[in-house]
């Protein structure tokens, strides 16, 4: 007997092109008639497979806008380039009227800032706190200098993306690391070919790190397992000072993560905050949660930013979801007792003290604007200053965070990196910006031929003139550009690490939901061969 087969009618695919591209052919009068036939055949076929009750695939080939989803237009990016949608605000300043390349902050980041005012001090406090730190303060701003070269890089040290950095205390040549994976790598610049990665410590994202006060050996580190560890640098032994999730997985709606972090030096106390809006408080001499956890924010929004005042430990500053940064005393520390509330339009990614008197504000929000409150004594409820800056993306991302330069005594100068990309010499770069927080002017864009991905973490050298920035799962060091004609034959190290961790075939689901643009490094000479290859790249010529 012969075997029967199953035949089903394919259905029948009906393409919907634009009208744009479509071209008559009205010339030759018998294409025209061979077009009505094929026509007349296809209504046909397809009021046949209406009677079957068989609808037919339409594949529409028609241009849909990327960010309003409808037809007749195209939005996104092409290359280096920024095309708006008609529909919404400018993608920069998200201000109608007017597109991304065409915005004034984006011509001149200095656009619409006021500068900021020398005006003599009216409040009494503010007077006796600036006279008693004005001998540490410098009259004379002094000139900036840029880290505005890669010296030296380790290409895929990391499995996951960088999440943190940190500078050692008392070595100047030792950058600590971690990644989404709970990771925390040593990486001894000087040496580069040196890799140290502790991959026992957390089982998913490092958010915080700080040095012990006491020990210059041992690291705090906060993540979103919810527990707080205690890490030393030389053997990798960890211990858990605080662990929110001793029963492990219950849900999404009972896990806790643990993202601000900072140390009070006067209170000997580790302060940390998670996603629910709390504020815990572990003794840093016994290893022990002290008192009950604090609401700060609103309740089941993360509070991502901690940071204690450099001069007067009792202040603290709080950033979170809610949109929202605060501003705390810590000798009376209690849902509702908030001494100002400096609010946002969006998520604020992080809020600092400046450096050297700690009178000063910065933030960071997630609608492309860097806030600064330049006296805390002074009313804080609209900021001094209003600064418009790419770095509106948070999918897959480490948030933007702008930071101090902790070497400026006319506490200006800030680093942040750069969301949206240009075009320099043909090639997308997301470079590296140091804003002017006085008068909002870009004073100088960091960028590197060979570094095509986007880096949102960076870290300015709290001693040397050095910027360590984070970009994918590669570490790069930046130092200032030597303008010696004799050393033309100067070269720069970069270690690649191959990606043996992962394992070759299906990609977890892990690997999607990260960034992991590292393939998108092109450098000339270099090539991954072996787990570890040192490797020499001439510097580039710009």
């Amino acid at each position: 007997m012969a075997p029967q087969v199953r035949r089903t009618a394919f259905p029948k695919v009906l393409i919907e092109r634009d009208t744009d591209s479509e071209q008559s052919s009205s010339d030759d009068d018998e294409e025209e008639e061979e077009q009505e036939n094929e026509n007349e055949e296809k209504t046909e076929e397809f009021n046949d497979t209406k009677k079957k009750g068989k609808s037919p695939i339409t594949i529409s080939l028609k241009k849909v806008c990327k960010v309003c989803k409808k037809t007749g237009h195209e939005a996104g990016f092409k290359g280096a380039t920024y095309i708006d949608c008609p529909m919404k605000p400018c993608f920069l300043c998200k201000m109608p009227g007017h597109t991304t390349m065409t915005c004034p902050h984006r011509v001149a980041t200095e656009h619409g800032v006021v500068p900021a005012p020398h005006v003599n001090t009216q409040n009494p406090v503010e007077f006796v706190f600036e006279r008693q730190l004005k001998p540490r303060i410098t009259p004379i701003k002094p000139a900036y200098v840029i880290p505005d070269q890669v010296d030296c890089a380790v290409i895929r040290y990391h499995s996951r993306r960088v999440t943190c950095l940190e500078f050692h205390p008392t070595n100047n040549h030792i950058l600590l690391s971690g990644d989404k994976k709970g990771q925390l790598g040593i990486w001894d610049f000087a040496k580069v070919h040196e890799k140290t990665v502790y991959g026992n410590i957390h089982s998913c994202i490092l958010n915080n790190m700080r040095f012990s006060p006491a020990n210059d050996g041992m690291i705090y580190a906060a993540s979103s397992d919810g527990t707080i560890s205690c890490t030393d640098l030389e053997t990798g032994i960890s211990s858990t000072l605080m662990n929110l999730n001793p029963d492990g997985w219950q849900g999404p709606g009972s896990w806790r993560m643990l993202y601000g972090m900072d140390i009070n030096l006067e209170r000997g106390v580790v302060l940390v905050a998670d996603n629910f809006g709390f504020l815990y408080l572990v003794d840093s001499r016994s290893n022990s949660q002290t008192g009950k956890a604090i609401m700060i924010h609103k309740k089941g929004s993360k509070v991502v930013g901690l940071h204690c005042n450099p001069f007067q430990p009792d202040l603290l500053l709080s950033c979170g979801n809610d949109h929202f940064a605060r501003l705390w005393d810590m000798r009376r520390l209690e849902a509702g007792s908030v001494l100002a509330n400096l609010e946002h339009r969006r998520v604020v990614n992080s809020a600092y003290f400046s450096p050297f008197s700690g009178t000063k504000i910065l933030t960071t929000s997630q609608d492309n604007r860097l806030r600064i409150w330049d006296s805390i004594f002074r009313d804080l409820d609209s900021p001094s200053r209003e600064i418009v800056h790419s770095h509106d993306f948070n999918r897959h991302l480490t948030p933007f965070r702008a930071e101090w330069d902790p070497k400026d005594p006319s506490e200006s100068l800030v680093v942040i990196g750069r969301y949206i990309s240009e075009n320099y010499n043909g090639t997308a770069l997301h470079p590296i910006d140091f804003i002017d927080t006085n008068t909002g002017q870009l004073v100088a864009e960091v960028m590197d031929p060979n570094i095509t991905t986007i880096t949102p973490v960076n870290k300015l050298h709290p001693r040397d003139d050095v910027l360590a920035s984070g970009s994918s799962r590669s570490l790069f060091i930046w130092r200032p550009k030597k303008f010696d004609v004799s050393e033309q034959s100067d070269t720069r190290k970069i270690i690649v690490f191959g990606g043996d961790e992962k394992k070759q075939g299906k990609r977890s689901k892990d690997d999607y939901d990260d960034d992991s643009d590292d393939d998108k490094f092109k450098g000339k000479n270099v090539k991954v061969k072996k787990p570890v290859k040192q490797m020499t790249h001439r510097k580039a010529k710009r």
